[in-house]
């Protein structure tokens, strides 16, 4: 076992002790590495977070990408050997449950009861279209893999991931623009999901080895009758038995707040340990441990509401994921044409998961949702719902370790060509999707930013010709723009603050900063005795767009 002294290392040679102060070791650059990321992270979070909308799932698998064997080589998970994979399950694991608990404690009160219809409308039907026609595309592009190994490739993939999706359900612009109900669906549903792909695996392992009938009927009474639900239920009895005695000890004064905070950790773990032990499906058990029992009236989340720590522990832990995921990340691998795997084969497969995995069944059925009212709530749905990251990381990795050894050649056997092809596949989509929906409000906050600016600008340069051409503007001789009324269209008061910035000063509507550019400001804004939304624009009262942009 390696030992890192804080201040030296001793070494023997010759005989002798010798003093070696400066040597830096493995665990030691690793922990640099981590513990600086969050560091600056921490430093520029507001910026990033919530101006820029790019969290550190983005940043934390470039940074590791980075650090990786791809960059600058100081942190190399694949330089462990055959623990390699262990280490990663228990990682990606870690991060699952914790995350996964915590979301079920955040949901509503009895939420998986009111809202069970929903939830097995989106997830069941949606992951059996998403499997198949996962397994279909592959099958596809990569026509050396089996039927069988496409399902269990497709298997890794089904599941959405409650961690990458987190900028549409948590932070400032999804408490602006996403409406409560699609954040707590979407929560629910990426953590559900997360467990039921137990038995998509289960069968698809099982087809590799036996018949149809076989597998099917292994399936369905290990992979969902045993896994999901045993699983299932014996998370909710672990929840509900120690929600109560947290109740018992707080009733009697025997403990306090901060120990309640600690079960966001301690209690996923412990859940976890049981149920894995079993060999039950832990990350569903985990989730029904924070939804069906924890959170289930309320109290739990009465005596931790305001408290930050179970938001700072997520943030570490989901940085140190994701560096570890970009470290992690087989970039050589991405183009090997011994086993079909070529990059351009590998982002079609990236654009087909993206158009035909989730959208097309949610625009079906979200009709027997009531949480999404639309089409355009079932777009916005089918698109941040099929995010994927930790959970097809953890899948396919179990996978792997359910499978012989890669083989030092070429590929003698179906079960030898999912060993060498699963990773590279997956690790390539959870790459692309960490891109794509971790880019995806950026640059829809940036284009909207632009349209909004072409937009006032046009409506400004559009009222400045019609005040002027009426002779409606005027100078107050003290850097004011004076805009006098007609009849009942009285005008407020336009002031310049600086160049490119202005304030309407209305004596009822307040004011509102507008940047309209060059200094000067001709917008002509609400009326104190019209009705809101109504503009003068010269002569005439309109009725205009650009409220609602502002």
């Amino acid at each position: 076992m390696e030992v890192d002294l804080a201040v030296s290392l001793l070494s023997r040679s010759g005989g002798s002790c010798r003093l070696e102060p400066l040597q830096f070791t493995p665990p030691s650059l690793a922990f640099i590495c981590l513990g600086g990321f969050v560091v600056v992270f921490s430093m520029i979070s507001l910026l990033v977070k919530e101006t820029l909308y790019i969290n550190e799932v983005i940043l934390g698998t470039a940074f590791g990408v980075l650090i990786g064997p791809y960059g600058v080589n100081v942190f190399d998970p694949r330089s462990w050997g055959d623990q390699q994979d262990g280490i990663t399950l228990t990682v990606m694991r870690l991060i699952l449950v914790s995350g996964l608990f915590a979301a079920g404690i955040e949901l509503p009160c009895a939420y998986m009861k009111k809202h069970a219809r929903s939830l097995l409308v989106m997830v069941v039907p949606t992951m059996t279209f998403g499997w198949f026609v996962v397994a279909a595309v592959l099958c596809a592009l990569f026509p050396q893999l089996h039927p069988s190994s496409a399902l269990c490739i497709a298997a890794c993939l089904t599941p959405t991931d409650p961690v990458t999706c987190v900028a549409i359900t948590r932070g400032k612009f999804a408490e602006k623009h996403v409406p409560e109900s699609i954040r707590d669906i979407l929560t629910a549903e990426a953590a559900a999901n997360d467990g039921l792909a137990y038995p998509f695996l289960s069968i698809s392992m099982y087809l590799l080895v036996d018949t149809v009938g076989v597998a099917i009927g292994k399936g369905f009474v290990i992979g969902w009758l045993y896994e999901v639900m045993f699983g299932s239920l014996l998370g909710s009895i672990i929840g509900l038995l120690f929600s109560k005695l947290m109740k018992l000890s707080h009733r009697r004064g025997l403990m306090d707040r901060e120990s309640y905070i600690a079960q966001y950790l301690a209690l996923a773990i412990l859940t976890t340990g049981i149920t894995s032990g079993l060999g039950a499906d832990d990350l569903l058990a985990s989730f029904a441990a924070g939804s069906c029992a924890v959170a289930w009236d309320g109290h739990f989340k009465a005596q931790t509401e305001g408290d930050t720590f179970a938001s700072v522990i997520d943030c570490v832990l989901n940085c140190c994921c994701f560096i570890y995921i970009g470290a992690w990340l087989p970039f050589s691998s991405y183009n090997s044409a011994e086993l079909g795997i070529t990059p351009w084969r590998l982002v079609v497969l990236m654009i087909a998961i993206l158009l035909v995995r989730r959208i097309p069944p949610l625009l079906l059925l979200y009709r027997f949702v009531p949480e999404i009212p639309s089409w355009k709530e079932a777009l916005f749905s089918g698109h941040f719902g099929k995010s994927m990251g930790v959970s097809a990381v953890f899948v396919s990795t179990m996978a792997r370790t359910r499978l012989p050894l890669p083989p030092v050649g070429l590929p003698e056997n179906p079960q030898q060509m999912l060993a060498a092809t699963i990773e590279p596949i997956v690790s390539f989509v959870v790459l692309g999707s960490i891109l794509v929906h971790g880019l995806s409000i950026p640059f829809f906050n940036v284009g909207r930013e632009f349209a909004r600016s072409v937009t006032i600008t046009s409506v400004s340069n559009r009222v400045v010709i019609d005040l002027e051409a009426c002779g409606k503007t005027g100078d107050s001789g003290n850097g004011e723009i004076v805009v006098p009324g007609n009849g009942e269209c009285r005008s407020p008061l336009v002031i310049t603050t600086g160049e490119g910035v202005a304030v309407c000063q209305d004596h009822v509507e307040g004011g509102i900063l507008v940047s309209v550019g060059n200094g000067k400001v001709w917008l002509v804004f609400l009326r104190t005795h019209l009705p809101h939304g109504m503009l003068s624009r010269g002569r005439q009262c309109i009725q205009p767009q650009l409220t609602k942009l502002l």
